[in-house]
């Protein structure tokens, strides 16, 4: 019995993360602040070095003592981070489960444990299939959070499984707010250019339906490059629940000098 207990023990750390939306299996964790799920895009318009510097972009993001300060700020100074990636509704994984983050030591070892994750896939674009595995993983969370948050980002539309803009109304009619960053390719090919610039644009779409419920909004990008600049304006903002008077508006971010509402200082 020992041997074989052994055995399931070494396979449950050796195995990948599973792919497909699915139930996630329940976690009891501390009353917290937040619990974020960060859904990430890694479809086959993401190239390597893209994905890389996404990767980047959240370790320093959540490296930023800004981004640890606003964590400490709140009422219970915690928050619960999730990490899912996507590309087709078949190719969706849970690769960082729920973890506490209350300082910079516990922020830094979330980040390089998601620096060091592998690519979990690549093909199509499903944001609802994302999306599903973010509702799963909140439905999993045995814990207290003042606020649930899925934080969406990508660079291009839904174009594979359920319908986005059902799977968001579902989520809002839950109590979930679901935040966009937009990353716009300015130089698509043609075969592409329907999906990363529909009409209207990717942050109007996002918008349109991807985002939604209280104080949500859109960040946008123009280069992989000002990705973890975003980043760490998009966390400050939703860990510190700033007000967006517009409701679900579309903010640029242009490298150093963009800030979302509320001025957030730059890091010296």
């Amino acid at each position: 019995m020992r041997w074989v207990l052994a055995c399931c023990l070494v396979l449950a750390v050796a195995l990948p993360p599973l792919h497909g939306a699915r139930a996630a299996d329940p976690v009891a964790l501390p009353a917290v602040d937040l619990a974020l799920v960060l859904v990430s895009d890694v479809s086959r318009s993401i190239d390597p070095s893209e994905f890389d510097l996404q990767k980047q972009g959240y370790f320093a993001a959540f490296t930023d003592r800004r981004v640890v300060a606003a964590i400490q700020g709140g009422a219970l100074g915690a928050i619960a981070v999730s990490y899912v990636e996507f590309a087709a509704a078949g190719d969706v994984a849970t690769v960082l489960g729920w973890t506490v983050i209350r300082d910079a030591a516990s922020a830094r070892a979330f980040a390089e444990r998601l620096r060091a994750a592998p690519r979990s896939a690549s093909g199509r674009t499903s944001i609802s299939a994302g999306l599903r595995q973010g509702l799963a993983e909140l439905a999993a969370l045995r814990s207290e959070a003042g606020r649930r948050v899925i934080d969406v980002c990508g660079d291009g539309t839904n174009n594979n499984g359920e319908d986005v803009a059902a799977v968001r109304d579902e989520a809002v009619e839950g109590g979930i707010t679901i935040n966009g960053l937009a990353i716009i390719n300015d130089h698509p090919v043609s075969w592409n250019f329907a999906h990363v610039q529909p009409p209207g644009g990717l942050a109007n779409y996002y918008r349109a339906e991807v985002t939604g419920g209280p104080g949500s909004f859109v960040l946008e990008v123009h280069a992989f490059a000002d990705f973890g600049a975003a980043m760490t304006r998009k966390l400050i903002s939703e860990i510190a629940a700033l007000p967006h008077p517009a409701g679900r508006v579309a903010l640029t971010a242009a490298g150093d000098g963009a800030t979302l509402p509320g001025q957030i200082p730059q890091q010296e």
